[in-house]
């Protein structure tokens, strides 16, 4: 049989033990628990390592295509002022969606002439190609015969049209948008209009002048879904595990108890 001595001694040490354990498992815990708040802070910095890198790669290597390399340049220099002007626009969704449809109706507007000469260009070219592989007579040329052809008034091309009655409609306007909207596109759309015009006419390739098109006019309308998840997307408070295990337990825990408040009055 045990005596009581050592059955409490037992007792004792059970009891230690049981403590030494829990302290053990707390600490292996609270070890656990740094070293995966260490790791996410690490991943976090090699994210953003790695993204600074590829930005860098990006600007020092060229693409393959000149004309994406052309609208880069470009990007880098309307994308700023586009942004600061839409995100202005908080009243209403209808005066975003308005700025949004008159900025890019304002590009197309902007780069259809110099698209159809280019076009005309291209197709004058070809034809004249055609021509000369189909032509097989000699080429008979008067010298000095410098009347020309008679082809009448009508020919004539007329370099100063009149003015724009004002009642004409706005080829910039989209009937039915918000006019807010608009007013901020047409404000925005005057600083960047010339650093477009000169960077597609810096462009001779067709391919080059078609990407740059073609992708300038997708990068501005995915900025704009960029700028609204900028929009909508809340700051969020930092916050500690302390903080939010200490705020989920009762007020009541945090005060002080009803007799300390009695006492406290009465004296």
């Amino acid at each position: 049989m045990i005596d009581r001595q050592e059955f409490a001694e037992e007792l004792v040490l059970r009891e230690s033990i049981r403590k030494i354990i829990n302290i053990v498992l707390e600490k292996r815990k609270r070890e656990e628990k740094q070293q995966l708040n260490e790791e996410k802070e690490l991943r976090s910095i090699i994210r953003k390592l790695i993204i600074t890198e590829a930005a860098e790669i990006s600007d020092e290597t060229p693409h393959e295509n000149t004309g994406i390399n052309v609208l880069e340049d470009l990007l880098k220099k309307i994308i700023p002022v586009i942004e600061t002007d839409y995100k202005i626009l908080t009243t209403a969704e209808e005066q975003k969606q308005s700025f949004r449809a008159h900025v890019v109706k304002g590009i197309k507007n902007a780069l259809a002439p110099s698209r159809a000469v280019a076009n005309l260009r291209g197709s004058i070219k070809e034809a004249e190609l055609r021509s000369l592989e189909e032509e097989d007579e000699d080429i008979d040329i008067t010298i000095g015969d410098d009347e020309g052809p008679d082809l009448g008034d009508e020919a004539f091309i007329d370099i100063d049209p009149d003015p724009k009655p004002e009642d004409e409609e706005d080829d910039f306007s989209i009937e039915g948008e918000d006019e807010t909207g608009r007013n901020m596109a047409a404000s925005t759309f005057k600083k960047i209009e010339k650093n477009i015009l000169d960077s597609y006419e810096l462009l001779a390739n067709s391919e080059d002048r078609e990407l740059f098109y073609d992708y300038l006019i997708t990068n501005i309308k995915l900025y704009f879904d960029k700028f609204d998840d900028e929009m909508k997307m809340g700051l969020e408070e930092p916050t500690t595990p302390e903080y939010d295990e200490a705020t989920a337990e009762s007020p009541e825990e945090f005060g002080a108890p009803e007799g300390e408040e009695e006492l406290e009055l009465e004296l």
